[in-house]
């Protein structure tokens, strides 16, 4: 409710219907004056702010420190002290995500720079008398792809392209052909049952076009790769909400007095936990760095720990079932779940490839 002045006819602007009250009764709508002063639309502005702010603080005050006490309360038709689960979920994502990529630096770890210095003769050399010492105990194929690479004293190479050949290999973008059409010339000149299966094409395809666009900076496609598919995890992680809520359901299948949307309710304030606690850790954990600080490591640690507790907790307060009974279910709930974002993450993986 707005702290307009309310209009002395009765007449609802929006819909015409006779207003009885503050609001109308068919649309909803406050009857109050049309035209606000600029004092009245701050006054305004503050007050809605404060309100959502009112309402967000309660509810994660509750939300981290009473597991599943928020979500059962929303469930049984307590929801005027909390915030809307979906509203809230929306926001708490959109500023985890925000922090996350603009302050963390999730790129990949190793050096995959292909401008290394060459290696010398001598280094060549004691590199392969150190993997043939390697074969001897473990005959692998990487191995043997890293000592041909070494031998062929025909081009040059670095620490970088070694470790490029334990990229998987529709990352990696060497390829023996400069261009889309030499490929497909080649493929149709093979024998049906010889060519090339579908996701081989399109690997090859894209990698072709990647070394042609970035030159054969492998560490600039591995870059952009990860990037594209980081910035994919919100949608995924929105795509699995209802899936984890499904889990839940086939776990509770004999409770009937829960629907499928009290198990998406729980889901979503299980979520909007995970992203205050994974903000906390990253905090901790900046400050050991900064610091050096053992203490904070320990912090990290006692969140994780308390993020599988809280879990489990707050099955048991909202689904009112034993400790036994529980604690089962949660090792299946982990369990199933892992299985149903396994192909999930697949799936966005090899999208954020065939798209980036």
């Amino acid at each position: 409710m707005s702290h307009q002045q309310e209009r002395k006819d009765k007449n609802c602007l929006n819909c015409g219907a006779e207003v009885l009250g503050r609001f109308c009764y068919v649309c909803g709508q406050e009857n109050i004056i049309p035209h606000q002063n600029f004092w009245s639309l701050t006054k305004h502005f503050v007050f809605d702010i404060f309100h959502f702010d009112g309402k967000f603080f309660d509810t994660v005050k509750y939300l981290l420190f009473k597991p599943g006490y928020v979500a059962k309360e929303y469930v049984t038709g307590k929801r005027m002290s909390y915030l809307d689960p979906i509203r809230m979920y929306l926001f708490t994502s959109a500023i985890f995500f925000l922090i996350f990529f603009k302050f963390i630096n999730p790129g990949p770890k190793v050096n995959l720079n292909n401008g290394d210095r060459p290696l010398s003769s001598i280094e060549r050399i004691h590199y392969i008398d150190s993997l043939q010492n390697n074969l001897k105990k473990d005959k692998d194929s990487l191995t043997y792809k890293k000592l041909e690479a070494l031998k062929d004293t025909t081009r040059p190479i670095s620490v970088g392209d070694l470790e490029l050949l334990e990229a998987p290999a529709f990352i990696n973008p060497k390829s023996n052909y400069h261009s889309v059409e030499e490929y497909e010339a080649a493929q149709s000149k093979l024998p049906e049952e010889k060519r090339d299966g579908l996701f081989k094409r399109t690997a090859i395809k894209k990698s072709i076009r990647l070394n042609k666009k970035y030159e054969g900076n492998e560490s600039d496609i591995l870059k952009e790769f990860f990037e594209t598919f980081l910035h994919r995890l919100p949608i995924m992680l929105f795509f699995s909400l209802p899936f984890f809520a499904l889990v839940l359901k086939m776990l509770y299948s004999r409770r009937k007095n829960f629907f499928y949307s009290d198990h998406a309710v729980f889901t979503l304030y299980q979520y909007i936990f995970s992203f205050i606690l994974i903000l906390f850790i990253f905090g901790f954990a900046a400050l050991k760095d900064w610091s050096h600080w053992g203490i904070f490591g320990w912090f990290v640690a006692a969140g994780i720990i308390y993020g599988g507790y809280y879990l489990l907790r707050s099955m048991k307060l909202f689904y009112e079932q034993s400790w036994g009974k529980t604690a089962t279910k949660f090792l299946l709930l982990n369990f199933l779940g892992g299985i149903v974002l396994l192909p999930l993450f697949i799936g966005f993986l090899f999208f954020s490839f065939v798209e980036f």
